[in-house]
């Protein structure tokens, strides 16, 4: 072979060592392209899950809220008519130092009723006894007594006013007489 045979095959073997170079350099630069584009996707879908996430937390946290608005928005008025409830129970023990059974049936049936109605609207009666441990959750002491007995000390001797609670809350607190 001859010098320029061998100049020219040297020739093109540079130049294609340096076409391979080139194109292995273009394919990593694609490459750093598509990994970047990955990447931005990634950051993109994690930033869209956490927006839905937090707009799903939004929903569930107004749809509780509203619950409860609705099922406490009766409150202001049941709350007006518990005086009604201490009046009947007044005057049913008024009625029954008179002795009229005829009157005293006729308010026990319209005092029934409206109870059963406030009940159905979630309103309930405090079950408190003499005797029972005082508890500030429910009652308010109006007043403490020397305990007629050692047992009652702390503990609850007298209920002047009945409380009640509506759907599990407390709308009025038991008042309450204490041994002291």
């Amino acid at each position: 072979m001859s010098e320029q045979n061998i100049n020219e095959e040297l020739n093109q073997e540079v130049a294609d060592n340096q076409n391979e170079t080139e194109i292995q350099e273009e394919n990593l630069t694609e490459k750093s392209e598509v990994e970047i584009l990955k990447e931005e996707l990634q950051k993109e879908k994690d930033q869209f899950l956490r927006l839905f996430a937090e707009f799903d937390n939004y929903k569930k946290r107004t749809t509780k809220e509203r619950f409860d608005i609705f099922k406490t928005a009766n409150s202001e008025t049941i709350t007006a008519l518990l005086p009604v409830l201490d009046d009947f129970e007044r005057g049913i023990k008024q009625i029954e130092l008179a002795e009229d059974n005829e009157l005293l049936k006729g308010v026990l049936l319209i005092q029934n009723k409206l109870i059963e109605i406030l009940r159905g609207k979630g309103l309930k009666a405090m079950e408190i006894n003499q005797g029972d441990e005082f508890n500030t959750d429910q009652m308010e002491a109006i007043t403490q007594i020397p305990a007629p007995s050692e047992d009652l000390k702390g503990k609850v001797v007298d209920v002047v006013e009945t409380g009640y609670t509506l759907n599990e809350k407390v709308i009025r607190y038991a008042k309450v007489v204490t041994g002291q």
